[in-house]
């Protein structure tokens, strides 16, 4: 046998990692979201300086034409303009404080999860999955793990390799099973968590910033942490027994063949429920108690429904949804952190919340320039400027009339990008505040909602097959521990099947709620 090295050849490379190897280029070609950001504003602030007095009409909510004009953001008057609210109103205030709201959601599911109560949970449960099931259930559970995305990648999809090993079959069925769960369904879930607080309060602030309606279709006001309520419960399953089958007819058969090693360091016991887990899951059950007392004794009292004085139905309780979210993962995290030994006095709640603070650190940065930039495009009226040039072109191909053929092509235009720019946050930042007022104005149908919703669709499922994904390299590194000579391509070519599969059902679930007018959530 010749030894390819010694002769001073390479052994040819594979399909898996020639496309492997391209994404990556390309990939990494493309600057941090954040340099994007500050890129875009000078181009932003250029244009108007060119373009400062020109006018333009659109069609007004009620049918009047409405003129715009375009503000030389070079005048002094504009100049302190920027100065003036670069801090408070672009940044902190932007879309009613929505940075706040965010970081108080972060705060509750940080406690939750630095407490180690989503790590068990993951334990708990994956160690008592049934063998005839396991691919669907390892699905099923990355989904619901994505409530806290560390849990998920590392410790689910490491569990699900051991126990795939310790069955002996390959290792990778399980891996890839749960990383398609946890990854590609990302934005499934059977709760709206941080995921939709953050694409919710966002797509309503995108909206409103150039007078598109917060509303569905029948013009009833969208919750933004419950407007995708209904399709993520459905597509948790949906999503499940789509990877299931994938999983069984096309995955396993293909990897049943490969040649895999048991590592040494990888040890049964790393993955088992310890005592101080075990009572830190009882403690949770009574945290669940004391929630939803709290929630419920709100609910019915002090933030229960009433009708105001023009008759129209007030909901507070949907509207704080967002606070009742985090008071139930505040009070499980807690109770867990207390009864397993993590917490054993006030600072070390204090620390579990400080810790994920410490993680929100680039949002910080990436919301700064990111809003001021936005802040600049909606005073300037460069941005419904853009809007209305876009329309333009989308009518132009006589688009207007086919809703479905603008929400398919969304969906695949986003999964396209997601392969090539990481960060779902950052991406939706990118492409929200053009996309929302584009095709809404395209037609009225394709509301805020939808939008998200795709966005949502396309952006989950190409997550597993593109190396800017922030845990790819982390799951690679894991996979090398059963088959050390694995590269990405050959994991690309893997999960390959499951992001085909979820992209094309997952779009069609969703055109189906679009077709028939089903609410995507309780409004």
């Amino acid at each position: 046998m010749t030894d390819s090295t010694a002769s001073g050849t390479s052994a040819p490379l594979t399909t898996g990692q020639r496309i492997g190897r391209f994404i990556e280029r390309v990939g990494h070609k493309i600057p941090d979201p954040v340099i994007i950001f500050m890129a875009l504003y000078p181009m932003a602030f250029i244009p108007t300086v060119i373009f400062g007095g020109y006018s333009f009409n659109t069609t007004g909510a009620g049918g009047d034409t409405v003129t715009h004009q375009i503000k030389n953001m070079a005048e002094s008057e504009h100049v302190r303009w920027i100065f003036d609210n670069a801090l408070l109103a672009n940044w902190l205030g932007f879309g009613g404080g929505v940075l706040g709201v965010i970081f108080v959601v972060m705060l509750a599911i940080g406690l939750a999860e630095n407490s180690g109560m989503f790590a068990a949970l993951i334990k708990k449960v994956g160690a008592k999955l049934p063998v005839g099931l396991l691919p669907l259930l390892l699905i099923f559970l990355g989904i619901l793990s994505s409530m806290a995305t560390d849990a998920g990648y590392l410790v689910l999809i490491p569990l699900a390799g051991l126990l795939y090993a310790g069955l002996g079959k390959h290792p990778f069925i399980g891996m890839a099973a749960a990383f398609a769960g946890v990854s590609a369904g990302f934005s499934a879930n059977l709760i709206p968590g941080p995921i939709d607080v953050i694409i919710g309060l966002n797509a309503k602030v995108f909206a409103e910033a150039q007078g598109v309606p917060f509303t569905t279709a029948a013009g009833q006001a969208l919750n933004p942490a419950t407007m995708h309520w209904y399709f993520i419960v459905a597509s948790t399953f949906i999503l499940a027994i789509t990877g299931f089958v994938v999983t069984r007819r096309f995955v396993a058969p293909r990897l049943e063949t490969m040649p895999w090693e048991a590592p040494e360091d990888i040890k049964p016991g790393d993955f088992q429920v310890t005592p101080a887990e075990q009572r830190g899951l009882r403690g949770a059950l009574i945290g669940v108690g004391v929630a939803a007392v709290i929630i419920s004794g709100l609910a019915l009292g002090p933030l229960q429904s009433y009708v105001d004085d023009t008759g129209r139905t007030v909901q507070p309780y949907m509207d704080n949804i967002i606070l009742l979210i985090s008071i139930f993962f505040a009070a499980t995290g807690t109770a867990f952190g207390y009864a397993s030994g993590n917490f054993k006095k006030l600072p070390d709640v204090v620390n579990a919340m400080v810790k994920q603070m410490n993680t929100m650190g680039y949002i910080l940065v990436l919301t700064f320039f990111c809003y001021n930039f936005l802040g600049l495009l909606s005073y300037s009226g460069l941005g419904t400027y853009i809007t209305y040039l876009g329309v333009q072109f989308l009518l132009a191909l006589g688009l207007q009339d086919f809703p479905v053929l603008l929400l398919i092509g969304f969906v695949f235009t986003t999964a396209i990008i997601n392969i090539f720019i990481g960060g779902l946050t950052s991406k939706w930042m990118l492409l929200g505040p053009i996309f929302i007022p584009m095709l809404f104005f395209v037609n009225p149908a394709m509301t805020p909602d939808f939008v998200a919703a795709a966005f949502r669709v396309a952006d989950s499922s190409t997550n597993i097959i593109t190396p800017l994904m922030t845990y790819a390299g982390i799951i690679l590194a894991f996979m090398r521990k059963y088959q050390p000579s694995m590269s990405f391509g050959d994991m690309l070519i893997m999960m390959m099947p499951y992001s085909i599969a979820f992209l094309t059902i997952w779009t069609a679930l969703l055109v189906c709620f679009f077709a028939f007018g089903i609410p995507l959530g309780p409004n």
